[in-house]
């Protein structure tokens, strides 16, 4: 019998980098990738030759990103009411503009809702739903180039759903849950005199229209409490974390912490906020809310929520980009140290999500996800190189003093 012999391993070298661990910035170090895996943290050295070499030139070399909450996917699919793209397209393209913004891990936030008075875009369409969580569940056994996750955020009106989302937790096409209640009043819209504002400036509607809709709202059938923890119990059976969001009161938060939700999103007060950190929940803000110098709803500030850490990661919501300006613009306004805020979109993430056996920090037997960050004019961070399962997946390389 002819034995064939292992392929050899495949060997990089990450040079000239300062590398970003869970707690310090190690200089003079390179990073040793083997196959998928990161082998060592070692002191420099010449390279051997069977060694590829990846040379950070001086930048940052950090995690890859772990976005848990974002809708970015509903913008590329649909990137207007009456054009709907391809679905193989719009996820192919969407993983290779994320690589440029330092995502090596996407959740991708499916939207199951019943009703809503803005109405709903064609991604949050039952169908088209259905049809991309399909895409989502194939995209690793074809080529790839990014980890693709589902976030399921599921309206507690969509009664007739339910079954849906259960059978796609027993099989693994779900991969985080977010229960979410928009019914005006509570949650992201408790301040009715902003709901107001937005339902006149959005649908041209008048005092009486507005006031039917939310008389209308209100008396909308939901999901009971005993149904809310059923699904979160099945979630929690299959290793899928549970989230809240828009969590507006101290009684709320017990409530969905009782039923087994691990992650508060967005919640809506900097009290709210401590007190999940203080019970041991996941705090989720938006990176955009810190670009934006707050929330466009008038609720908590992410920027003080960081400084009193009372939030511990930070997701895109809808604007991929924010992730790495965020980190950036925190290490200038606040006086927390670059490795702690690389946790709000790296390690803190994955851990939330149960992944952190496997990506969120560069230590050895972890997967080889990484980005290089380097800072152009004015501190503007960029990402030069990315790289995922050990694998150079993008490379950009900045001209400088040429037309």
């Amino acid at each position: 019998m002819q034995c064939c012999e292992e392929s050899a391993a495949v060997l990089t070298r990450v040079v000239n980098g300062r590398v970003v661990t869970e707690d310090a910035v190690l200089e003079n170090v390179d990073l040793l990738v083997r196959d998928d895996r990161i082998e060592a943290i070692e002191r420099c050295r010449a390279p051997a030759p069977e060694e590829k070499v990846v040379d950070a030139a001086g930048g940052w070399v950090m995690p890859g990103f772990l976005d848990m909450h974002a809708d970015y996917i509903e913008q590329m699919a649909a990137p207007r009411p009456t054009a709907v793209m391809d679905f193989q397209l719009a996820i192919r393209e969407a993983e290779r503009e994320l690589l440029t913004h330092g995502v090596t891990t996407m959740f991708h936030s499916i939207c199951f809702y019943g009703w809503s008075e803005f109405g709903r875009g064609p991604m949050r369409e039952p169908e088209n739903a259905r049809r991309f969580v399909g895409i989502v569940r194939t995209a690793h056994r074809q080529r790839h180039l990014i980890r693709h996750r589902v976030h399921a955020r599921f309206e507690i009106d969509s009664l007739g759903r339910v079954a849906e989302l259960a059978d796609y937790l027993r099989t693994g096409a779900v991969h985080l849950l977010s229960f979410m209640d928009h019914t005006p009043g509570q949650g992201q819209y408790r301040d009715l005199e902003v709901y107001r504002a937005t339902l006149k400036a959005w649908k041209g509607m008048g005092d009486e229209q507005v006031a039917q809709s939310i008389r209308e709202s209100r008396a909308r059938q939901k999901m009971t409490l005993a149904g809310i923890r059923e699904i979160s119990e099945l979630a929690r059976s299959c290793r899928v974390a549970v989230a809240s969001h828009d969590d507006d009161s101290l009684d709320k938060l017990a409530l969905v912490n009782g039923i087994g939700a691990t992650i508060s999103e967005f919640p809506t007060t900097l009290e709210v906020a401590r007190r999940a950190r203080e019970i041991g929940m996941h705090v989720v803000a938006g990176a955009p809310n810190v670009l934006l110098g707050g929330s466009h709803s008038g609720n908590l500030s992410a920027e003080e929520a960081v400084r009193q850490d009372a939030v511990d990661i930070l997701c895109s919501d809808y604007y991929p980009a924010a992730l790495l300006h965020a980190v950036f613009a925190l290490a200038r306004t606040t006086r927390r140290e670059l490795p702690d805020l690389v946790r709000l979109v790296t390690l803190n993430p994955a851990r939330a999500v149960m992944m952190d056996g496997e990506v969120g920090s560069l230590r050895p037997g972890k997967k080889a996800d990484l980005v290089v960050v380097h800072l152009l004019e004015k501190g503007f961070p960029a990402i030069t190189h990315v790289m995922v399962d050990g694998r150079s997946v993008f490379r950009a390389s900045y001209r400088e003093g040429s037309e």
